[in-house]
């Protein structure tokens, strides 16, 4: 069903994950708005996702929108939050980032401490009234287009938020963009949805899973 009040979106960034939410969220009537320090890029993809979607500058998406995507890198975001501060006061922010960085070896590797959560470090960064949200970057971009609006039943998104408030407009969110939302808890358990975690496509988790499937994962290390 589509929502009669759409959440207005923005979405910094237009790698292929911030280009696969806006195609996703534009499908579940959101209005969305690109931003991007290339603004012709954004005009264009705008133009392709139709009336529901629009470019502006990053100023401009932040003080239109009610929900903030930065799909840009973990240390891009902190700088964002520091530049942006005020704009984002009394926002929902969603993190989409996984703090990793190619290890050499072909492989990748964490940028930050192993014990620690890139959303865990950016909560201690926002500004007064923002909540934070950790969403989308449990999945990689290929499955964020792929994998959306299964039938008959949708892949299972996780999220994490301390903000039990706003949790049914992140769901709302988050079906929209044509998964299953499962709240795992608040964001000191985010960890375990970013990469190398055990609820993270890219980690022990290793797949799309269903919603029961994933209610299973959720709960077995809590056992």
């Amino acid at each position: 069903m589509k929502n009669s009040s759409p959440t207005k979106v923005a979405i910094i960034g237009l790698g292929n994950i911030g280009i696969a939410l806006a195609t996703n969220l534009t499908k579940g009537n959101h209005n969305v708005i690109l931003a991007s320090r290339e603004f012709e890029k954004a005009k264009k993809i705008a133009t392709t996702l139709g009336a529901t979607a629009t470019a502006k500058t990053i100023t401009e998406a932040i003080n239109e929108a009610d929900v903030i995507i930065p799909s840009i890198g973990f240390n891009l975001i902190k700088e964002f939050l520091k530049n942006y501060n005020d704009a984002l006061s009394g926002k929902i922010i969603i993190d989409v980032s996984n703090p990793i960085a190619p290890d050499g070896n072909g492989g990748f590797k964490k940028i930050i401490d192993e014990n620690e959560s890139a959303a865990k470090i950016l909560s201690a960064l926002l500004p007064a009234n923002a909540k934070l949200v950790k969403a989308f970057g449990t999945l990689g971009a290929e499955s964020l287009k792929n994998d959306a609006f299964k039938n008959p039943f949708k892949m299972t998104l996780f999220y994490a938020s301390d903000n039990t408030n706003s949790n049914s407009q992140i769901e709302e969110l988050i079906s929209s963009a044509g998964f299953e939302p499962l709240h795992i808890g608040g964001i000191d358990q985010s960890i375990r949805i970013e990469v190398f975690g055990d609820l993270h496509q890219f980690g022990a988790l290793g797949k799309t899973i269903s919603l029961e499937e994933a209610k299973a994962a959720v709960t077995k290390l809590q056992l």
